[in-house]
């Protein structure tokens, strides 16, 4: 296995052609609409949103390596039990991680991270890819997969903390003089309807990028 891995090339173009359309054009946020609880949930600050993405992202490139390696000996019609065990475990591990060394960051992500094991980015991935791959591919699908979810949540955490609370990653970016002035933070942005406002605003302009895209390619 690892001889046909080296012989193909660890990152041929292949590999990045499909790292690139699971970021991009099969992004599973805005192609496939899946995990967008979390995204609405955790992007009221961007440092959440970040630790949550490094979350998500070793628990799928783990069960993905775990699944991938192991689909020659799982059931059929245990597999999804299996994947359940496999992912709880990772997601486990992340969440004792989490409480270690990022104490205050893991109480407000609260349920979050248990969710994790339920999040249909995971079982999906598990489901339609690494149970048919081998585990270099399967870990390569996992990272482009993670990279796309977090595209998102960054992009919608950014706008959410500097609106709603004047700051990036806690570090003041609104002046002091332009509070004085009567400058006011939108309370509207910390809630969830500012949130599905604007991953609906950037779905559709990745989706308008995308056809552009494709209609050039034409």
């Amino acid at each position: 296995m690892a001889s046909e891995i080296l012989k193909e090339g660890l990152f041929s173009k292949k590999r990045l052609d499909h790292i690139r359309e699971s970021f991009w054009e099969g992004n599973p946020i805005s192609n496939q609409v899946l995990g967008i609880c979390s995204a609405l949930a955790v992007t009221v600050k961007v440092d959440t949103a970040i630790v949550m993405v490094l979350a998500l992202t070793f628990v799928l490139c783990l069960s993905n390596v775990i699944i991938s390696s192991l689909r020659k000996f799982i059931p059929g019609n245990i597999r999804i039990i299996v994947f359940l065990v496999v992912i709880a475990s990772a997601v486990a591990i992340a969440d004792e991680v989490l409480k270690a060394f990022m104490y205050d960051i893991s109480k407000q992500l609260s349920v979050f991270v248990g969710l994790i094991i339920t999040n249909c980015i995971v079982m999906g991935r598990a489901e339609a890819f690494a149970m048919g791959n081998g585990w270099w591919d399967s870990l390569l699908d996992a990272f482009g997969n993670a990279m796309g979810y977090g595209m998102f949540l960054i992009m919608v955490a950014v706008p959410r903390e500097l609106f709603g609370s004047g700051s990036i990653l806690g570090y003041q970016i609104v002046p002091q003089p332009l509070y004085d002035l009567g400058y006011v933070d939108s309370g509207f942005m910390l809630l969830a309807p500012a949130a599905f406002i604007l991953l609906g605003l950037f779905i559709w302009a990745q989706k308008t990028m995308v056809l552009a895209r494709a209609k050039g390619g034409r």
